[in-house]
């Protein structure tokens, strides 16, 4: 395959995927180029099956002689593409079986807030705070990243703060208003996620924005950084709260735990842990867990009784804390999802039919 003609290939391959709204691009030897559609895939049986030949020169169109680089000394590389400037692409390169595969997940042109994204308002009043720890939860390709920069864009419109971005890659690209936002990208602008976290002490941020929470690094100096005057948010691959306190937790040494717990406490501000749930008529639609931490709560992380903390969302609807079974059942009481697919995500199958058959 020529470079043009690579090049014209990927290029209709990354129109069709925008005109589908589809969410990903697979490209893998031996199969068609194939698109995640709500969350489902579909194989483009009208192109050709991909050859290791085929890869490899989509590959090269897409990939810059910097992250060739990278590719040939790890294996895989990440990065943003800009495809004609209408459509962003976080991509991913890697070999399998010596041949190479292409992941391609589109990112949304412009950020959109809470209410075009379908989620409860009362997230923004997380912003409100000027120090803590705010974490957004789940499954990968669940509208993490793209909640997150719902809450920064808010901020952005609606205070005077300095705000840092630290992801790989840099997925939405804000406009600045009233806020000054940097955009820092992992091997480009910065080594590592601790590396960039902690120049933001040196840097006068007030808000910072972290892709991920990977590894005990990380993790120790976010929980820093949102004690001494920094709001923190952050996404983290976990199912709920509990299973988030857990996992924070246990990335310590034993020896530290206990300390840990103590410091989370006081810095978590609260976990949203949200699902994207097919919806009736095509498309889907978020459903989400919301803890905001309180002193029950806190109480529960200091004396490790995480399990518990389940409870406490149940019984606190008043203060804008919802259990992921009652945004399921809500949206199945509204129309826009059925049992069935709301069976799949839910945490307690026989709690959701009880609050179905209360309505």
């Amino acid at each position: 395959m020529s470079t043009l003609h690579s090049e014209q290939r990927i290029k209709s391959l990354l129109r069709l995927v925008a005109q589908q709204n589809a969410s990903d691009l697979h490209l893998v030897v031996g199969r068609y180029p194939t698109l995640r559609l709500d969350g489902k895939l579909y194989p483009l049986t009208q192109e050709a099956i991909l050859s290791a030949e085929d890869t490899q020169a989509l590959s090269d169109a897409l990939t810059s002689e910097e992250n060739k680089k990278k590719l040939i000394a790890d294996g895989q590389v990440d990065f943003s593409y800009n495809f004609e400037d209408k459509a962003r692409f976080r991509t991913n390169v890697f070999y399998q079986q010596g041949n190479l595969s292409v992941a391609m997940r589109m990112v949304s042109g412009s950020v959109r807030t809470l209410e075009e994204l379908g989620l409860p308002p009362i997230l923004y009043d997380f912003t409100k705070n000027t120090q803590g720890l705010l974490l957004v939860t789940g499954p990968v390709g669940h509208g993490k990243s793209t909640t997150l920069s719902a809450l920064i864009d808010f901020i952005n419109h609606n205070e005077d703060k300095h705000i840092i971005t630290i992801e790989d890659p840099i997925e939405y690209i804000y406009e600045q208003d009233r806020c000054i936002i940097n955009q820092r990208e992992i091997g480009r602008d910065t080594k590592t996620f601790p590396d960039g976290l902690r120049s933001v002490f040196r840097e006068d941020a007030n808000v910072v924005l972290i892709g991920e929470l990977r590894d005990l690094d990380t993790i120790s100096t976010a929980m820093t950084a949102a004690e001494t005057g920094h709001l923190i948010l952050a996404t983290l691959h976990t199912n709920d709260t509990s299973q988030t306190v857990d996992r924070i937790v246990d990335v310590f040494p034993a020896h530290q735990q206990n300390q840990v717990r103590s410091q989370l406490a006081s810095v978590l501000l609260g976990v949203v842990s949200q699902r994207l749930v097919p919806k009736v008529g095509g498309g889907r639609i978020p459903a989400m867990e919301i803890m905001m931490n309180n002193h029950a709560v806190e109480n529960l992380i200091r004396e490790n009784k995480s399990y518990q903390i389940d409870s406490v969302i149940e019984t606190s609807l008043r203060e804008g804390m919802v259990s992921l079974d009652k945004s399921l059942a809500d949206l199945i009481q509204r129309g826009l999802v059925t049992m069935d697919d709301a069976l799949v995500y839910s945490k307690n199958e026989e709690y959701l039919q009880m609050l179905i058959s209360k309505k």
